[in-house]
């Protein structure tokens, strides 16, 4: 596994497990890379120093693996809560979420679909979203 530090254009900072270097490009080039606060899929690899072995224990592959499932797992359970307990309001997101915060719609939780555009218009009026964890892949699609 391939940990790299990203970035995407308003300069949110995440990281990304990849199986090899040429899955984070094969996945860039796809465009299925994305924000995990904005949902902006211009993401983009940081400076990164190399790993250099020291005198730190650095956990095991196998360990890093179960890591890795262990978020995904916590991930997939946040996306069904939310599915199960908040409104879908589709497209219509950006709005209903302003609606809410001005007091013109029932406080309630949503969510669904919003351009980057829109969601840094939410935050900049101090609305508060997050981004919803992408569904976990099917297996059939794991690299």
């Amino acid at each position: 596994m391939i940990k790299y530090a990203l970035t995407c254009e308003h300069d949110h900072a995440f990281e990304g497990w990849f199986g090899a270097s040429a899955d984070y490009d094969d996945q860039a080039a796809r465009g299925l890379l994305e924000c995990p606060v904005c949902a902006s899929k211009a993401v983009r690899k940081q400076i990164m120093a190399p790993a250099v072995s020291g005198t730190k224990a650095q956990a095991s592959p196998e360990a890093q693996a179960k890591m890795h499932e262990m978020v995904m797992q916590a991930a997939s359970q946040v996306r069904e809560h939310v599915e199960a307990n908040f409104d879908y309001v589709g497209d219509t997101f950006a709005r209903e979420a302003r609606d809410i915060h001005e007091g013109k719609s029932e406080e309630r939780g949503i969510y669904g679909e919003a351009t980057p555009a829109e969601v840094k218009a939410l935050r900049e009026d101090g609305v508060k979203v997050a981004a919803l964890p992408p569904a976990p892949p099917k297996k059939s699609r794991i690299n």
